[in-house]
Order: C-alpha cells, then sequence, then structure tokens
C-alpha cells in the first residue's frame, strides 16, 4: 500500500500477563526468563523518550532466520515501564506504526494517550523494525528519489512511460547495491519472528499488540503463527490479508479518488474560506487544472503535477489536515504563492541523506511478501483501466510500486492468516478509509471469530484510533484494561458504530495557524504521539 512516508499514525504489539487475582486465568507476565537480560537497557537519544524516562536498547538477532548462527542485524528498542503497583501489571504492549518503513521507536509514548490511565498497567514497547530508523544495518538507495523534478505520473506518452521506467528500475538497482543480502528477509515473517524474539528477550510468556495499518498486518501474521503468544491486539485501519499487495494497491486507488471528491466537496461547502469554487466539480475541475498548468510551468521552480497530487493525497488519508491542504491550495491559486505548497510537499518528501530509508523499506517488504506481476503490460493494462475511474492516484501510486518489477529480494508466498485459535482482538476502521478499505475489516473479522471491530460511521480518516474520538478510544480503554470488547453481532458488519473524525473548523483553525500550515503526515502524527 502506498503510504505518506513515514506514513501516519502508530503502532503496537503488546505482550502478556495481567495479575493472576484480577485476571483469571491469565498469568502474571514472567520476568528473568532465559534471554530476558538480552536487551542492555540505557539512556535514549530522543529527546521526548529521554523526558519520560524511557529505556533503549538493542535486540540482536538473525538476519535469517533459516541460518541462525549468520550474520547478526540489530533491532532498536525502547521501554516506557508500567507505572502502577505490580498486582496491577499487564505486561508488555508491543507496537507497531505501519508503513512498512515507519519507525515506532518514539512510540513508546502511545500509551499516555490511552483514556482512563489504562495505558499505565503496560510496558510499553516502541522499536524500529529491521533495516529502519535507529535499528542496524538501516537500508538508504537514493535519498533524492522521490523529490523535484520528476516525470508526470500519467504516462501520456511513451517517453513519459520510459522516463518512470528507467528510474524505477534504477533505484532497484540502488537497493540491491547498498542492500545485499538483507533484501532477502525484509518480508513481515521476518518481523513476526523478530517480534517473538523480542517477546522472548523481554520474558514474556504473551504479548499485547497495538498495530496500525500494516502493523495490523503484522498482528495478522503473528496470531496465526502464535495464536497462544498472544494476549490482547487492537488493530487499526485493517489490511486485507486476501489482497497482499499488487491487488490492494489497485483498491486504494478506487479509494481514493472518491475521498478527494469528499474533500472536493467539504473545501466548495467553505468557499467563503478558500475561494476555490462554491460546488466540488468546479474545486474538482480548479485541480486538475492547475495541474496541467504547472506541468507546464512548476509553482516556485518545483511544484509540479506530481508534487500537487503528493500534497492532497494527505486530505485522502486523514481529515487532520485538511485546513492545512486547503490553505496552501488557496495560496497557490489565489495569490502565486507556491510557499505553502512547499513546505507541505518538503514535510513528507525529505531529501537529505538517508532520508528515503522509509520508502526502501516499504518496498523491501511489498516487493517480496508476495510476487507481484513481471510483466510490465499487465501493470499498463490495470492501471490504466484503473484510471480511467479513478485518475486522482493512480498512476502515482503505480509509480511508487514500480520498483517491485525489477526488485533484487526474493519473493515469498503469503501466510494464510487464519485467527479461529486467537483470543479476543479489537479491529478498528473507519467506513472509508482509504488506505485500508473497509471491506479489509470485514474480512479480518471473519477470519478472527473472537474479534469485534468499531466503525467510524462514513468516516476517510485512515488509523486515526487515540487521537480524540471518546467513542472509539475510551472502548479502546475498557478493551486494555478488562478485555471487554464490544458485543459481536451476527451480521457481517460492525459490532459497534462511532461517529467518525471530524476536520477543524476552518474558521477556527485560522485562528490557532500561523503563516502555512505544518503538514500531517504519519511523521508528523508520531511526533504529535511523543509530545503528548
Amino acid at each position: 500500500m502506498r503510504t505518506l512516508l513515514a506514513t501516519a499514525a502508530t503502532i503496537s504489539l503488546a505482550v502478556c500477563g495481567g495479575a493472576a487475582a484480577a485476571y483469571g486465568a491469565e498469568a502474571v507476565p514472567p520476568r528473568g526468563q532465559p534471554g530476558y537480560p538480552a536487551i542492555a537497557w540505557g539512556a535514549c537519544e530522543d529527546a521526548g523518550l529521554q523526558s519520560r524516562k524511557a529505556e533503549c536498547g538493542f535486540l540482536t538477532v538473525p538476519m535469517d532466520y533459516a541460518a541462525p548462527a549468520g550474520k547478526k542485524i540489530k533491532l532498536a528498542v525502547s521501554r516506557i515501564r508500567h507505572s502502577v503497583p505490580e498486582d496491577k501489571y499487564q505486561g508488555v504492549m508491543l507496537i507497531n506504526p505501519g508503513g512498512p518503513g515507519a519507525s515506532g521507536l518514539a512510540l513508546s509514548a502511545l500509551g499516555e494517550n490511552v483514556p482512563k490511565k489504562a495505558g499505565a498497567a503496560y510496558d510499553w514497547i516502541g522499536f524500529d523494525p529491521r533495516g529502519v530508523g535507529s535499528s542496524q544495518p538501516k537500508l538508504s538507495c537514493d535519498s533524492t528519489y522521490q523529490g523535484y523534478n520528476r516525470p508526470a505520473y500519467v504516462p501520456s506518452t511513451r517517453a513519459l512511460e520510459q522516463a518512470w521506467l528507467a528510474r524505477a528500475r534504477k533505484y532497484a538497482a540502488a537497493c540491491a547495491k547498498n542492500g545485499g543480502a538483507l533484501l532477502d528477509h525484509l518480508r513481515t515473517v521476518d518481523t513476526v519472528r523478530d517480534i517473538e524474539s523480542l517477546r522472548t528477550a523481554l520474558g514474556a510468556e504473551q504479548i499485547n499488540f497495538y498495530g496500525y495499518s500494516y502493523g495490523t498486518y503484522i498482528g495478522q501474521v503473528y496470531a496465526t503463527q502464535y495464536p497462544e503468544r498472544v494476549r490482547r491486539m487492537v488493530l487499526d485501519g485493517v489490511v486485507n490479508p486476501g489482497r497482499v499487495w499488487y491487488d490492494s494497491n489497485l483498491d486504494q486507488d478506487v479509494a481514493f479518488d472518491r475521498n478527494i471528491k469528499i474533500y472536493f466537496r467539504w473545501l466548495a461547502e467553505h468557499d467563503n474560506v478558500y475561494h476555490l469554487g462554491a460546488t466540488g466539480e468546479k474545486v474538482e475541475k480548479l485541480f486538475y487544472a492547475e495541474q496541467a498548468t504547472l506541468a507546464r510551468k512548476p509553482a516556485g521552480g518545483v511544484i509540479g503535477p506530481d508534487e500537487l497530487t503528493d500534497v492532497f493525497l494527505q486530505a485522502g488519508y486523514y481529515v487532520f489536515g485538511w485546513d492545512s491542504v486547503a490553505t496552501a491550495f488557496s495560496s497557490w491559486v489565489n495569490h502565486k504563492d507556491p510557499e505553502p505548497l512547499r513546505k507541505l510537499f518538503d514535510a513528507n518528501n525529505p531529501q537529505q541523506k538517508g532520508s528515503d530509508n522509509g520508502y526502501a523499506i516499504y518496498l523491501g517488504v511489498q516487493c517480496t511478501d508476495n510476487q507481484w506481476p513481471t510483466s510490465w503490460e499487465k501493470w499498463r493494462t490495470d492501471n490504466w483501466r484503473v484510471h480511467k475511474i479513478a485518475p486522482f492516484e493512480t498512476w502515482g501510486n503505480a509509480w511508487y510500486n514500480a520498483p517491485c518489477l525489477t526488485w533484487a529480494g526474493k519473493a515469498g508466498t503469503p501466510v494464510r492468516v487464519d485467527g479461529a485459535k486467537v483470543p479476543p482482538i479489537l479491529l478498528i476502521s473507519e467506513t472509508l478509509d482509504a488506505a485500508t478499505p473497509f471491506s479489509g475489516s470485514l474480512e479480518v473479522r471473519k477470519r478472527f471469530p473472537r474479534s469485534a471491530l468499531i466503525e467510524g460511521v462514513g468516516g476517510t480518516t485512515h488509523a486515526g484510533s487515540l487521537f480524540g474520538n471518546p467513542c472509539m478510544d475510551n472502548s479502546i480503554a475498557d478493551y486494555l484494561a478488562t478485555g471487554e470488547l464490544p458485543k459481536r453481532v451476527k451480521a457481517n458488519r460492525a459490532d459497534k458504530r462511532c461517529p467518525a473524525m471530524k476536520p477543524a473548523d476552518p474558521s477556527a483553525a485560522k485562528a490557532n495557524h500561523a503563516e502555512g500550515a505544518e503538514s500531517l503526515s504519519r511523521l508528523e502524527l508520531q511526533k504529535l504521539i511523543a509530545a503528548r
């Protein structure tokens, strides 16, 4: 799935325990088992983690679990300990923010966001997956690849198509050179084995897990392979395990086109603020007209049609940044000021050394979890077919994933996800989530017969739990505190329905904004989590 790297929100794997007196058959999490001291805990470099007295360290694991005596790699891990008495302790909570490729090290602070202080009973464990962030080695291939002056996404000419194919091949070759053997060991099953190693190192018999977006797929695979090790799981923005990954990207294209039309209508409703058109159709027409203009002459010399698409893509993911995108576009359309658009683009597309780490790992996982079509003709046919009904993001998404055509890592076979033996888990999704369409949540609900699904009715936000929706967040708190889930209904639908996340009122947002608005990418949302 295409992400806003470092894609938005959040994470979490959780482990084990719970006091036997308080939670019946659930055992108190054991400590001091063999392997527990494997992480040498010390001070964290991150200022936010330091302020919370978090501990940081590295877990050494095999690069190839089939050859455990071979080359080793290191996973960066953080921990914020529980603050309740020992008899109320509920074990460790592992967190994954999604991506693939997003850093989760700072997200051990996520427990603070759980209402009713329900997070205080857990040790919150953040970690950077293999190849990511502070883990060693860290994969980077070409830090300028997602920058300015790219060919137009829509390959309206043979030259544009060939230019993008050449770029994709070059990036895949750079990753092959820099990644070497690591590229054969970046599949979801490798991360799942790392989680199992982390469980052992923490001395936990079971884990609790909080996964956002792609992190929900990690959780599904872990639960399938180690059902007896699962205590509680919250999966927000649920991946459809039957669509990994080529098909899921085509699903996204249609969903994002729907969501951007919803956003255009919202802009029209607030035409008195943004002055972009009084109807959704007029705003949409303006957007595509500006794309054509920017193709001839980029705004500020750098914001072309690709960059405009990338900026607006944020609005397809989250309502949090709707005003930011609108303000930036309005500044360009009405005042010919390109700087707000450039700031939004730069926030999601940094180009300093190593900044493509998230994207490189995204490809490392997606390209090898399952074999992508090896024929460009199939890609071309499928994407032109979808583009006809969903022009907003289809070709941008296709080129984002195009390095999979020639990726050096060996592709595997996806695990058949089966939650029949898994304890009760909590699923969360908004109805119109474009990154992980709601149909995936219903599919996972079927595969995990003891699960319960909470729906943000009519919402377009992706993986937004613990961001201030009391209906959802209080249910999460109840589940983490007692294991209580909404009662499961017999129909093929959500078990609990909540109001969706709402965008900020534009007038109020203006009062709180300095000039130009900050991007709310997953990276920014992660920073917000850590700052709370």
